[in-house]
Formats: C-alpha cells, sequence, structure tokens
C-alpha cells in the first residue's frame, strides 16, 4: 500500500489524517515529515580530519567520562557547555586530535541510537500499514452487511467493535509516532551542537 493510499484511509475512515507524509513518496515505510536522513556525516559537523569509521582511538579516564556525560539527552546544552569548558580547563594538554577522538566517539553513539531509532519508525510505520488496511477492510464488510436485504446484525455490532477499537489504537500509536519522528532530528542537532561546543575548545 503507498504512501497516498495509507493517507486516504486515515483521512476516510478516521476523520482526519494521522500521518502527515513528506512530499517523496520513494519509502513507504516512513511515515514522517522529517526527510529520511539514515546516516550523518561526522565530516559536516567536526572542522577537522577525522576517519568517517567506528574506530576511535584509546580515550583517558576523564574523555571516556566526558564521551558518555555529553550523549545523555537529558544533559541540556547549556549543561553540555559548562560541563566541557570545566573538562578544558582541567585537561589543558590534550591536543586537537584528542578533541577530535573524543567528538567521534560521541557521534558514533549519537549516530547508532539515531539508527536504531529510524529503523523502529520503519517498523512502527509498517504495523500502522497493516492497521489501516484492517480498518478499511471492516469498514468496508460493515457496508456490504448492511447493504443486504437482511443483514446479520450481529455481524456488523462485531465488526464495528472492533473497528472501534482498531481506530483507537490507530490514532494513539500515530499520535505517539509524531513525538517520535521528531528525535532523529534531535539528535542530529545534538551532535552538532556539542561538535560546535567542542570546537570553542581546541588549543590555540
Amino acid at each position: 500500500m503507498s504512501k497516498m493510499r495509507m493517507t486516504l484511509i486515515a483521512a476516510l475512515f478516521l476523520g482526519q489524517p494521522a500521518f502527515v507524509f513528506a512530499e517523496d513518496y520513494s519509502d513507504p515505510t516512513w511515515p514522517c515529515v522529517q526527510r529520511k536522513v539514515e546516516q550523518l556525516s561526522l565530516g559536516l559537523m567536526w572542522p577537522h580530519q577525522a576517519p568517517e569509521n567506528e574506530a576511535v582511538q584509546d580515550l583517558t579516564p576523564a574523555a571516556a567520562t566526558l564521551v558518555d556525560t555529553l550523549v545523555l539527552r537529558r544533559v541540556s546544552i547549556d549543561e553540555v557547555e559548562d560541563i566541557t569548558a570545566d573538562f578544558a580547563a582541567t585537561n589543558a594538554q590534550l591536543t586537537q586530535d584528542d578533541y577530535t577522538a573524543i567528538f567521534q566517539a560521541i557521534f558514533n553513539r549519537i549516530n547508532r541510537d539515531r539508527t536504531d531509532i529510524i529503523a523502529g519508525i520503519g517498523r512502527y510505520s509498517l504495523s500502522q500499514i497493516d492497521l489501516a488496511t484492517r480498518i478499511e477492510t471492516a469498514r468496508i464488510d460493515m457496508d456490504n452487511e448492511m447493504a443486504k436485504q437482511d443483514p446479520d446484525f450481529d455481524k456488523v455490532d462485531a465488526l464495528e467493535e472492533q473497528l472501534d477499537w482498531d481506530q483507537r489504537i490507530y490514532r494513539d500509536r500515530a499520535q505517539s509516532l509524531l513525538y517520535v519522528c521528531e528525535t532523529p532530528v534531535i539528535l542530529e542537532k545534538r551532535a552538532y551542537a556539542i561538535a560546535q561546543t567542542l570546537s570553542h575548545h581546541l588549543p590555540g
């Protein structure tokens, strides 16, 4: 089922579209307004040469602790700036390469989390597509039964009960997905903000 088909089902049977799809219909499993960018680019965020792979040089215990702290989403960007400033003040011996390794470790962690979230959104979207198809089928079955000269009202009642339940689940999931769709963008912005903060403390 195409994204456009999914939108029509939502509009016709749920009263309003539960998803607002991106203009690009090339990926039917992507339900978000935001463009699907599966992998971030280290080179676009960090102003210095760094290998775009998982290999990171060994970090000092203090640097490893900094990485573990800054990747936490509960740590605000303002806190990131304060924590980084304190780290830089007590680790004045670190070089540009050391800071590159620190950011690379942070980037790898954030990028992996973001990739997992994007994969989860795709799986979630497929389950919504299946549920929308079931809703459409139940609605058609109800209409067909009611069109008969002698409808089976017990069957209609059962279909209506299941339809109400499925529509409620669909709407609740769709509302949750609106928030989940923001997460990859939030993580991308966080990685960039951390890169900017770290770069401000590079040794002159």
